[in-house]
């Protein structure tokens, strides 16, 4: 059989991971951390504290409540909060606060001297009467840097699915999986390159291919997916009585081929076709990272590392425990819950993580349905046993009769010719005078011999 297009292209089309995709991946992942680190989480953290703990109602009708330049938002006197709102957003100083309320989500030094309270370079600094006398300190090198990395990690893969497979560390792995997918079913199933590839082929490429191949493919598919499921109407239909010249291709695949290969085979066979398929439509457009995304989580990170995911989340959840019971002891001071936020973050990172491997395992196939399609199959190569060892049985009888009737003709035929061939009765009668002539002397010799004898005793 000659080598399919794909048989003779796989080679070429896996590709491996190079320094040029490690580059690129370690470029993306550190500059989205800082970018995370230094802009994203400290506004993203001002939008949820201040709103929460910001004056309200009648409180802020005694005060001023305004934003200074940056990330920093402070209450004033209400005379010098309308002044600063005419002035704009300016440098926080001691001057313009009243120190009951401030909000700094900068990595700006304070002092007490020029600003009116205390803050390091690497801390947030938020003080309300909601949260209590003393100020609460963060510290985004402590609490938030998981946070960072894992947005940093998922922003990457994202952009690194959509890039060429030539510099996208997430596109070679989605690549690879489909070549290695296509590899997995063949093994499976029993069938050749070409017809994986017909079973996997996106519609579009599906309905433009040989009508004459695609028909030899089918039938092939078809007599080999043939089950004892009798009461099913399709079991008891040949290929040839529902196939024909207006069949539609795409649809005879996707319905009937599909449903054979389910029953025959197993739902996850029939999966790992299906998402096969829409790996090929990545393949082709890298803007579809969802059909790709599912292809590699649901046939690879899953089997391999769903262990390694729980184990993960039971780990965060340990440090979680450990850490509020630290915070419990009081260890862990309440205005300083940087601890406390990391070990939360982690375990939130890892559920996450845990929740998108569930969603993307495949379910188990139940139990009876394994063992009745086990039964099948036994019961399938029983009977092909069986239809052999007839065939067999069939051609030795057939044998062993032909040769029986041609011996038996040669033989006839033989002395047929020997009887009716005048050469042959003439060497025969020839043969029998001289055999008598021959016993005629034997005898007269024997006589004379006997005669001689008797004369000399007298």
């Amino acid at each position: 059989m000659a080598k399919s297009f794909y048989s003779q292209q796989r080679g070429k089309s896996v590709k491996k991971l190079s320094a040029q995709h490690i580059v690129v991946l370690l470029i993306l992942v550190v500059s989205l951390f800082f970018i995370f680190q230094y802009y994203v989480i400290p506004w993203g953290t001002a939008q949820f504290v201040v709103p929460l703990f910001q004056p309200s109602g009648d409180k802020l009708e005694k005060i001023g409540f305004v934003q200074f330049k940056g990330l920093v938002w402070a209450s004033t006197p209400k005379e010098k909060a309308e002044e600063l709102l005419k002035r704009g957003r300016i440098d926080i100083t001691k001057e313009w606060i009243d120190k009951e309320f401030i909000f700094d989500f900068t990595f700006e030094k304070r002092t007490e001297k020029i600003h009116g309270y205390v803050k390091g370079p690497q801390e947030f600094y938020a003080k309300s009467e909601v949260l209590g006398e003393h100020p609460i300190i963060l510290e985004p090198w402590v609490g938030f840097w998981i946070l960072a990395l894992v947005l940093a990690v998922f922003i990457t893969a994202l952009i690194t699915m959509v890039m060429p497979t030539s510099f996208g560390f997430m596109a070679v792995l989605f690549d690879r999986q489909i070549d290695n997918t296509m590899a997995k079913i063949r093994l499976q199933t029993g069938f050749s390159d070409e017809i994986v590839e017909i079973l996997t082929m996106p519609d579009d490429k599906l309905s433009e291919k040989d009508r004459n191949d695609i028909e030899r493919a089918y039938r092939i598919i078809w007599e080999r997916t043939i089950s004892e499921e009798l009461a099913s109407p399709k079991q008891g239909f040949q290929f040839d009585e529902i196939f024909d010249e207006n069949t539609d291709i795409v649809m005879f695949r996707n319905d009937a081929l599909y449903g054979r290969i389910k029953e025959y085979f197993s739902d996850f066979v029939l999966k790992e076709i299906e998402d096969t398929k829409d790996g090929l439509y990545w393949r082709r457009n890298h803007i579809k990272i969802f059909k790709g995304l599912r292809l590699y989580m649901a046939h690879h990170f899953t089997e391999k590392y769903s262990n390694n995911v729980t184990g993960l989340a039971y780990g965060g959840a340990a440090f979680l425990i450990v850490a509020v019971g630290i915070r419990g002891l009081k260890f862990i001071p309440a205005t300083k819950p940087s601890f406390i936020l990391l070990a939360i973050f982690l375990e939130f990172t890892m559920l996450s993580l845990l929740a998108i491997t569930l969603i993307y395992t495949e379910e188990e196939e139940r139990m009876d349905k394994m063992l009745k399609k086990m039964e099948d199959a036994n019961r399938s190569q029983l009977e092909t046993l069986r239809g052999q060892q007839y065939d067999i049985h069939q051609l030795a009888n057939v044998l062993v009769g032909q040769s029986a009737e041609i011996i038996k003709s040669r033989v006839e035929r033989a002395i047929a010719d020997y009887m009716t061939s005048d050469d042959n009765i003439k060497k025969v009668v020839a043969e029998e005078i001289s055999q008598k002539i021959l016993i005629g002397l034997r005898e007269s010799f024997s006589e004379s011999a006997t005669s001689k004898d008797t004369f000399r005793r007298k």
